[in-house]
């Protein structure tokens, strides 16, 4: 019996005559994933006057299903930079490896003394999105990029799965840009406020719109990450958890589930 690995689950052709893989070929155009699976629902971000703050929940859904809820969706790139990625849960694996690859070769670069800033970053990004749209195998994620620009100032800008770009100091993705970019707003309508806004106020803005979300999107969790970019590095949290829940009050309704006495 043959016990090589390449022959494992199929017939020896010493008995059996050489393997037919003709029933592999296909004459039809390559296809690609195009409705994706498991997917992460908002990040959202806002600058202020030192830096920039970004967060996202750890939920990863299974169409309607929670399924996953310890995935992080907040990478940090280095210590000018963090990337938030929304969609596709396996299109955020790959994007993760490719910039930790990138990470890699920049730190060993002989060429280049700088780390990358987060507009350089947001730059690479583009075009990764772009030419996967290009060859009609889009990656499925809408794409946050928060961080310091090489002149040290806050950044903020995203991309989509089509490559579009778009820059402003307050920016959400999913149901975030729906519920939370007016949240944000309030604080922070133009980037002559955001000069004006300090971390506290930004931080205490972002905390509360995840609690909204929580409470009104159906895609979302209590237990979120949070980062804040500043000059001083990356102050990166997991695990934070929403407090002053409301949703616990119906526990103690009679009359509502199982009660126990």
């Amino acid at each position: 019996m043959n016990h090589l690995p390449q022959a494992w689950g199929r017939p020896r052709d010493d008995v059996y005559g050489p393997y037919n893989n003709s029933y592999l070929q296909t004459s039809g155009p390559s296809q690609h994933t195009q409705s994706p699976i498991v997917t992460g629902t908002s990040v959202l971000a806002i600058k202020f006057k030192d830096g920039v703050v970004i967060a996202a929940d750890n939920l990863a859904s299974y169409g309607s299903l929670a399924r996953f809820t310890d995935v992080k969706r907040l990478l940090r790139f280095n210590s000018r930079a963090v990337i938030g990625f929304g969609g596709d849960v396996s299109d955020m694996q790959y994007l993760t490896r490719l910039l930790s690859s990138l990470e890699i070769n920049e730190n060993y670069s002989v060429t280049s003394s700088t780390e990358l800033a987060a507009n350089n970053l947001h730059t690479y990004l583009h075009k990764v999105m772009y030419k996967r749209r290009s060859d009609f195998n889009p990656l499925w994620n809408q794409i946050l990029i928060a961080g310091l620009d090489v002149a040290d100032n806050p950044y903020l800008a995203s991309v989509d799965l089509l490559g579009t770009t778009f820059s402003s100091p307050t920016l959400a993705t999913g149901f975030g840009a729906h519920l939370a970019v007016p949240i944000m707003r309030r604080v922070c309508p133009d980037e002559e406020a955001a000069k004006e806004l300090t971390q506290e106020q930004a931080v205490e803005t972002v905390r509360e719109c995840m609690k909204v979300l929580f409470y009104r999107d159906a895609r979302s969790l209590d237990k979120y990450s949070i980062a804040v970019v500043t000059k001083e590095g990356v102050d990166l949290k997991h695990g934070e958890k929403l407090e002053k829940q409301s949703w616990a009050f119906a526990e103690g309704i009679r009359g509502y589930g199982t009660q126990v006495n």
